[in-house]
């Protein structure tokens, strides 16, 4: 009963991470153009989802900083038609294209917490290449995906394998020298479609 109750509770924790397994491969052509440099320090940033009724988990998504700025958003439903995709890795976040990432999950019923840690570019290099080697992430396993990544990186030996978000979250924010901040939108969930498109429309 007790295993039955826990998988219950583990769908309903990681519902929003409700894409993934759907391999994608942008051409050459697009992910070259589309590559931003935001420059030193290297960091890590890791974003939750949280949802403001249960106070779950809903999701998890890692930015790396390395010798170029990318996304790893395992299973998650966030897109933008300018940025290219390899198998939940996206390229080209710019600050603009962070704050869409950010605006798409925030709204009345979620929040959203960024922790952040100041990394070498050695650690950030191996941290982008094995988000870009890891493959589609199936549904629900955006938090395990995540920490299989930081598995074996020096400095991160404190996150353990996990399925959910917030114990994730709860893991990294111990890593030394991590800065965090909390994002809250009053935007209603009805709104969001809306907002998305114009965000999808911006220029980058």
């Amino acid at each position: 009963m007790f295993r039955i109750l826990s998988l219950i509770l583990m769908a309903f924790t990681l519902a929003a991470c409700v894409g993934g397994a759907e391999p994608k491969w942008a051409p050459d052509d697009q992910v070259a153009a589309a590559r931003f440099v935001a420059g030193p320090p290297t960091s890590i940033t890791l974003y939750t989802v949280i949802n403001n009724n249960s106070q779950a988990g809903a999701h998890s998504g890692l930015m790396i900083n390395a010798s170029e700025r990318i996304l790893f958003d395992p299973a998650g439903t966030w897109q933008h038609p300018r940025i290219p995709e390899r198998n939940d890795v996206h390229f080209g976040i710019t600050d603009k294209i962070k704050n869409f990432y950010i605006d798409y999950h925030a709204r009345e019923t979620f929040r959203v917490v960024e922790q952040t840690v100041i990394v070498t570019p050695e650690v950030a290099e191996m941290v982008a290449a094995k988000a870009k080697a890891y493959g589609a992430v199936p549904k629900a396993q955006c938090a395990r995906s995540v920490t299989s990544i930081l598995s074996g990186v020096p400095g991160f030996e404190g996150v353990t394998s996990t399925w959910f978000p917030k114990k994730l979250m709860q893991e990294f924010g111990q890593l030394p020298g991590v800065t965090e901040r909390v994002i809250r939108d009053e935007d209603a969930d009805k709104n969001h479609g809306v907002l998305l498109v114009q965000a999808e429309n911006a220029p980058n």
